[in-house]
């Protein structure tokens, strides 16, 4: 009964996080100008993301002003979602390469000026699992549901780890590098520096001996 109330306590505190992590972001848009929004993802992580214009008067339509575009790229450029002139979409993938996927959002140029509010849910990892689809399918109980979502959750923390591990290495040996080159860039500024100073001298010596003064 102790573990039970213990997993419960984990559970619920774990889900707290998850959710506060996972919080739709809501951002203005202004009319003629791009925001862009970046999420560092792990390779073969799957990722979902959806998007709508909040309607500022839900009493009536949303006008046809109100819309805009969206494009989502890889770290390389490389176009993973494109929509043109919508009010709501969504988009998943599941990432190729590790880095910062991009997505911007732009709103045609208006006149008179309009800005527009938008809800932007990105998930990645864990988050972006369909958990009611899980449940479903597997005809778990919540006590079970929420264990796999434990479970989940670590074995995703465990692999960021490792992720992080792997990029402190990464930074530790561009650091490493940059300061090797910085050391021998003195070192050959300072023979610089030394070479002109002996060539200086040498050369008012010469000057001094010609004209006898020495």
């Amino acid at each position: 009964m102790i573990l039970r109330s213990v997993i419960m306590v984990v559970v619920v505190v774990v889900v707290g996080i998850l959710s506060s992590a996972s919080q739709a972001l809501r951002f203005e848009l202004q009319s003629g100008h791009t925001k862009c929004i970046s999420e560092d993802i792990k390779s073969n992580s799957m990722t979902v993301g959806k998007y709508h214009v909040v309607n500022p008067n839900e009493a009536y339509p949303l006008p046809d002003s109100l819309k805009f575009a969206v494009r989502v790229t890889s770290p390389q450029g490389n176009s993973l979602h494109t929509a043109e002139k919508v009010e709501t979409g969504q988009f998943a993938f599941t990432a190729a390469e590790d880095g910062d996927y991009m997505a911007c959002f732009w709103a045609e140029d208006h006149s008179p000026q309009i800005i527009m509010t938008v809800d932007f849910d990105w998930r990645s990892g864990v988050q972006a699992k369909d958990w009611s689809n899980v449940a479903k399918k597997g005809q778990v109980d919540v006590m079970e549901l929420e264990l796999k979502k434990l479970y989940d959750t670590v074995t995703s923390i465990h692999e960021e780890m490792f992720y992080l591990r792997e990029r402190e290495e990464e930074m530790q040996a561009l650091n490493q590098a940059t300061t090797s080159k910085m050391f021998w860039l003195s070192f050959l500024s300072l023979f610089l520096c030394l070479s002109v100073a002996g060539i200086q001298f040498w050369h008012l010596k010469t000057f001094f001996e010609k004209k006898k003064l020495i």
